[in-house]
């Protein structure tokens, strides 16, 4: 069974106008909202700036996770690591950027004191790999450098990347390694006009966590069922490449519902279209990759 989840802060008031940020005063709260819910776990977001304030940075902290975990059943399964869109881990001239690295080494090991089954690095907008020469090539050979940590404390690394999928496959292909995996954003591949079958046709093998949020080509996010996303389509492709892993909900926020109502909203939204696509079967063949692991 799939297990539907949310990225942390939607389920609080958006500060700062950010879009998503950690929720340092209603983190807590967010387990409780999330039980509410009926969603089963939560992305913790690590982003710069909060390691005073972020429980994942202190062993108390951690203890302080644990223990809401146990008084909800919620779980943090996956770690979103945002601290790295205004660190980048890749330099604007293609360059490896040290300490940056040496930070993920750090969060891998604290995602392995939670028992966090993924950390998801963003190479999207401000970090975006398409801007940065010989982007491809860099992320492999410092990826590798940090398998080791990833290895001991057995947490898997999901690329979330706005890369054409061949590139993509690339990337996956050239390290080949059960712990690097594909992060796939619903709304992020209908922004950009990737087809869905296409897509998890080449990066389907390495499928490993998905994002689910709307958004319309060329634009930004909408409710569910309103953007370009072909949801049925998707859903029904996840389902024919046998996907077990967490669908987490990074939905717009919609004026006259609160958070948790709006969660409710969508987490049905997810079942309803789990629902048709095991109804109706894949709506296209996926073809074979080749690149299985």
């Amino acid at each position: 069974m799939n297990e539907i989840g949310i990225i942390q802060g939607r389920l609080s008031p958006p500060l700062h106008g950010k879009i998503q940020a950690f929720p340092a005063g209603t983190w807590k709260e967010e387990f409780t909202r999330a039980q509410a819910a009926g969603l089963g776990c939560i992305e913790w977001i690590f982003e710069k700036g909060t390691g005073a304030e972020n429980p994942l940075g202190t062993r108390e902290g951690i203890q302080s996770i644990r223990e809401m975990v146990r008084a909800t059943g919620v779980q943090v399964t996956s770690i979103c690591a945002d601290h790295y869109m205004e660190e980048p881990l890749i330099g604007m001239e293609g360059d490896v950027r040290g300490p940056a690295w040496e930070h993920l080494r750090w969060l891998i090991g604290r995602a392995g004191k939670l028992d966090a089954h993924h950390i998801v690095l963003p190479f999207v907008d401000s970090s975006s790999l398409l801007t940065r020469p010989n982007g491809v090539e860099t992320l492999i050979h410092a990826l590798e450098r940090v398998l080791p940590a990833a290895e001991e404390n057995r947490v898997e690394i999901h690329l979330e990347t706005d890369l054409p999928p061949r590139e993509q496959d690339r990337v996956l292909s050239g390290l080949s390694h059960p712990l690097v995996r594909s992060n796939y954003d619903t709304g992020n591949a209908a922004a950009l006009g990737h087809d869905p079958a296409e897509e998890l046709a080449i990066i389907g093998p390495w499928l490993g966590s998905v994002h689910i949020k709307d958004r319309v080509r060329g634009g930004g996010s909408v409710p569910l069922g309103r953007g370009s996303a072909d949801f049925l389509a998707t859903f029904s492709l996840f389902m024919a490449l046998g996907y077990r892993g967490t669908y987490i909900l990074q939905t717009a926020r919609e004026t006259g519902l609160d958070e948790v109502e709006l969660a409710i909203r969508n987490r049905q939204f997810v079942q309803d279209q789990l629902l048709r696509a095991s109804r109706f079967g894949p709506i296209r063949k996926t073809p074979a990759s080749g690149n299985g692991i």
